[in-house]
């Protein structure tokens, strides 16, 4: 059964994996409506996404205005789950604390009752920071779900913890979500 899928694409290295996310659910006949971050933006272009789903790519609050609908309402009602892939820790945080500055934010906090599945990727340390797992803690109580990130060689050099799950799982995910 075709789902309206939103994949939030935040400032990640790991964000080239989403065009793969995005590809894939697309073929399956989904419909994928991406929307990025500012930081996103610099790892990857919303053509991409563009070309990848068929969809505009969602990047700011205040861009297209069309007087019939609120956009980032309209994405939320829309939407049968999100998936945030990947998730930086400023995602993370911003979630946690119901703060809605951009596009992304504001559309995830406009989700009523849908499915959200975050899918961290960031450094070791910032992952194992105690203020991003009392983050992650508060978003688990709240229903979100998470893909865990993997031990891997991060872009910075360093092997740990941080890297983003490998995408099959995090297609599992979301297919496990829509069934």
């Amino acid at each position: 059964m075709k789902k309206n899928i939103l994949l939030g694409v935040t400032g990640s290295i790991a964000a080239y994996k989403a065009a793969d996310i995005a590809n894939t659910l697309t073929k399956e006949g989904h419909s994928i409506h991406v929307i990025m971050t500012k930081s996103g933006m610099e790892f990857i272009t919303p053509l991409t996404f563009q070309t990848l789903t068929k969809n505009k790519v969602h990047t700011d609050m205040f861009g297209d205005y069309i007087p019939s609908e609120v956009e980032h309402i309209s994405l939320a009602q829309k939407a049968d789950i999100a998936v945030i892939a990947p998730a930086t820790a400023n995602f993370i945080a911003k979630a946690a604390a119901g703060i809605a500055d951009d596009m992304l934010t504001t559309v995830i906090l406009a989700l009523k009752n849908k499915p959200v599945i975050v899918c961290p990727a960031m450094n070791t340390a910032m992952y194992e920071n105690k203020v991003t797992q009392r983050n992650i803690h508060i978003l688990k109580e709240l229903g979100f779900q998470f893909v865990e990130p993997r031990e891997a060689m991060l872009a910075c050099g360093v092997v740990g913890r941080g890297a983003l799950a490998e995408t099959d799982l995090i297609l599992q995910a979301v297919r496990n979500q829509i069934t």
